[in-house]
């Protein structure tokens, strides 16, 4: 297990500033004679336009298709030879990629991430390929009842104008215009070092590991790479609003209720997570799995969700019932939404939740994967190289009235956004 000694923190935590704008970060960590990656830049879709939804995730998808130097064979040759893992993926806000090898092998991937990154080639039949796969998705996905009632809450709780109406993978209209110009375009655009961060976990000296990132990485800079933009501001909710998307043959109805909730980056995020646990996450998906799962059987699966991110993304609660059970089930959810903006929760809600969150820390930094996802996520939202450090402590400050103000701020059980998904029973 893990001790309060050797979290990572800013002692054993080897932080590096290049000069066009990377942060790199080193954990050594000899346990095993593995190394892990991870890292993003400002490529996401928050920079597509509506009309080209979907272009920052293909962009980010065609990387591993082919550079100026190396074929989609020779690439997957070259991981395949030292047994490897790399991939690069689009989200919102950023571009992400991750990877894995011997830490003997780490000038190869950091050499290999330089060349996608860098010079991509996008060539046409790979990014066809690409393209048909993209699209056989979005075609299953818009038969999938839970897909569908999820894109219509996001689309009717955020306005046009906001890059969280839309789904990163893009839609069935706007995929096929995508054009490898515009991908091109794209990359020359948003793909740079200034604010790129990579972290490095695992058998190998912190100052190899710089020296090998700076070899790849420390030239490359990208003068027209914009800042990131400034999200719209989300307009204030003043009744309800309900979406219905009809699918035909099918028997169960999906439905998502909820409102904006807090960023990483809100100050009452720590206690709005605790809350949701409550809500709809601990033991068997907390009160709202107990009361409309266990005990009157009104849905297959329910539960609650808060993601936090760099916006404000939907505080929520997901269900799958049956049609006949939706009215019921509504009023259900709507009832513990209802206990927990006007009650405290209890003594012993907040002890279990608080043990919970502290309790599972170790479990998430047992392998490199877990360590360098938290340390990115420490340099991400800012939060400190100390965090972890304080970490046990930030979560027992937390008080009952810390955890009904989250809730009061960001749930209404009057005031909310419904999208079900499922068969037209009227």
């Amino acid at each position: 297990m893990t001790t309060t000694h050797s979290l990572p923190n800013p002692q054993n935590i080897t932080r590096t500033h290049l000069d066009n704008g990377m942060v790199v970060l080193v954990y050594e960590n000899f346990a095993a004679q593995s190394v892990v990656l991870t890292g993003s830049l400002r490529a996401g879709a928050l920079y597509e336009t509506p009309a080209r939804n979907g272009l920052a995730a293909l962009t980010a998808n065609a990387l591993l298709r082919g550079t100026q130097t190396r074929d989609f064979n020779s690439i997957s040759s070259m991981l395949e030879d030292i047994a490897a893992d790399l991939d690069v993926n689009g989200g919102t806000h950023r571009a992400g990629f991750g990877g894995k090898a011997l830490a003997e092998d780490l000038p190869i991937l950091i050499e290999l991430l330089a060349d996608l990154l860098r010079q991509p080639a996008f060539p046409v039949g790979q990014v066809e390929r690409l393209r048909g796969e993209l699209l056989t998705g979005l075609q299953i996905r818009s038969q999938d009842t839970r897909y569908r009632a999820s894109r219509a809450f996001s689309e009717a709780l955020y306005p046009v104008e906001h890059p969280y109406h839309y789904s990163a993978r893009g839609s069935l209209n706007s995929v096929p215009n995508l054009t490898i110009d515009d991908m091109h375009a794209f990359h020359a655009m948003h793909y740079g070092p200034d604010g790129m961060i990579i972290v490095i976990v695992g058998a190998v000296k912190a100052d190899d590991a710089i020296a090998v990132v700076r070899a790849w990485f420390e030239d490359w800079t990208n003068p027209a790479q914009p800042p990131a933009p400034e999200l719209p501001t989300l307009p204030v909710l003043a009744q309800p609003q309900r979406a219905f998307v009809p699918l035909a043959g099918k028997t169960q109805s999906d439905l998502v209720l909820g409102n904006y909730g807090p960023s990483r980056y809100s100050l009452d995020y720590l206690a709005a997570v605790l809350a949701n646990c409550v809500l709809g996450q601990f033991g068997m998906m907390g009160r709202i799995g107990a009361s409309v799962r266990e005990e009157l059987g009104l849905a297959y699966y329910a539960y609650s969700s808060l993601d936090g991110g760099m916006g404000p993304t939907p505080w929520s609660v997901v269900a799958g019932v049956n049609p006949a059970n939706l009215d019921l089930a509504l009023e259900q959810i709507r009832n513990q939404l209802r206990r927990l903006v006007n009650e405290p929760v209890s003594d012993e809600d907040l002890s279990n939740v608080q043990s919970y969150f502290v309790g599972r820390l170790p479990l998430q930094l047992e392998s490199n994967e877990g360590i360098a996802g938290s340390i990115l996520s420490m340099e991400l939202y800012g939060l400190g190289l100390d965090y972890l450090m304080t970490y046990r402590d930030r979560i027992y400050a937390l008080t009952q009235d810390d955890l009904l103000n989250a809730a009061q701020r960001y749930l209404n059980p009057d005031v909310y956004v419904l999208a079900v998904s499922g068969p037209d029973t009227a």
